[in-house]
């Protein structure tokens, strides 16, 4: 079984077609057909259906493809850790963040790292709460940037970074527009503008509610921050979101005002795996963070 076999049998099942695959790997047609027929012949299974030009995985080749995906993934892995070992300065990092942390924390950060590490390339991976600790887990990736940072999962280590606070906004006509700070209850009778379920700052926004003694009414829902606050300025509803996504210019259309209670505050760290080492390149990084928030007082 050679790696070849493996790599043109991940592209012919995952396009279900050898014309394609081929295509994509710049390699004759001919040439996968004859390893994927050399692979089964060794594993002595059928791994594709064949119906004419069409090809669908069997039962088997599916678990097969399931099992090898996992291994190249993990052998692409090593290759880029003795490639990293060998050069640390010239690595790349894999980084996740949600959209939350996207607009002044990443670039702050990446900004102030490639001035002491201009060689070092990366590939950031943008994704849910939940999204994230799984690729961490997963070895998808080995870094995320999450807030609230978790604190309770055996395999995931957690570097508090920083804490900010949550905040109200709402269209410039509202009549608490011109408030520097509010309760919360005050906001009983409005509509809501949130993340659906599943994100972490819908359950934020939710529990705080709570904590003053009610439950949102939901009208509209937006899976990113540009959405929810182009809701808000279109009047559709109120939205809580954290302080740092406040960073870019404010809109004209709304008004951020601070909650006096209850208190509304997300932890915001990074987060890597118990389970894995992290490469070289990777801890160069990691301890910057760490370095570049202690020294601190506030993120701003």
């Amino acid at each position: 079984m050679e790696l070849r076999q493996l790599r043109y049998f991940i592209e012919v099942a995952e396009r279900e077609h050898f014309t394609e695959a081929a295509e994509h790997l710049h390699v004759a047609q001919s040439a996968i057909s004859l390893q994927i027929s050399k692979l089964e012949g060794e594993l002595g299974v059928t791994l594709f259906e064949r119906s004419g030009r069409n090809i669908k995985l069997t039962s088997i080749g599916k678990t097969f493809l399931q099992h090898t995906k996992k291994a190249i993934r993990a052998i692409d892995y090593a290759k880029e850790k003795v490639d990293e070992y060998l050069d640390p300065e010239k690595g790349t990092i894999k980084i996740g963040y949600p959209t939350s942390l996207a607009n002044h924390l990443l670039p702050t950060v990446i900004s102030a790292f490639k001035a002491n590490q201009p060689n070092i390339s990366y590939h950031l991976r943008q994704g849910s709460y939940a999204l994230l600790i799984e690729s961490v887990k997963n070895g998808d990736i080995d870094l995320a940037f999450l807030g609230p940072a978790p604190t309770n999962d055996v395999e995931i280590s957690s570097d508090i970074l920083f804490s900010e606070s949550i905040s109200l906004i709402v269209p410039a006509n509202h009549r608490l527009a011109d408030q520097k700070n509010v309760h919360l209850s005050d906001l009983r009778s409005d509509n809501f503008v949130l993340y659906p379920k599943g994100y972490i700052l819908h359950d934020i926004a939710i529990d705080a509610c709570k904590r003053a003694g009610f439950t949102p009414t939901i009208t509209a829902e937006g899976e990113d921050m540009d959405a929810i606050k182009g809701l808000v300025s279109a009047g559709i509803g109120v939205s809580l979101l954290p302080d740092g996504t406040f960073y870019d210019r404010e809109s004209r259309l709304t008004v951020k005002i601070s909650i006096s209670s209850p208190e509304v505050k997300r932890t915001v760290g990074i987060i890597t795996p118990k389970n894995r080492d992290l490469a070289p390149t990777e801890k160069v990084f990691y301890e910057f963070v760490k370095q570049f928030f202690s020294r601190l007082d506030k993120f701003q």
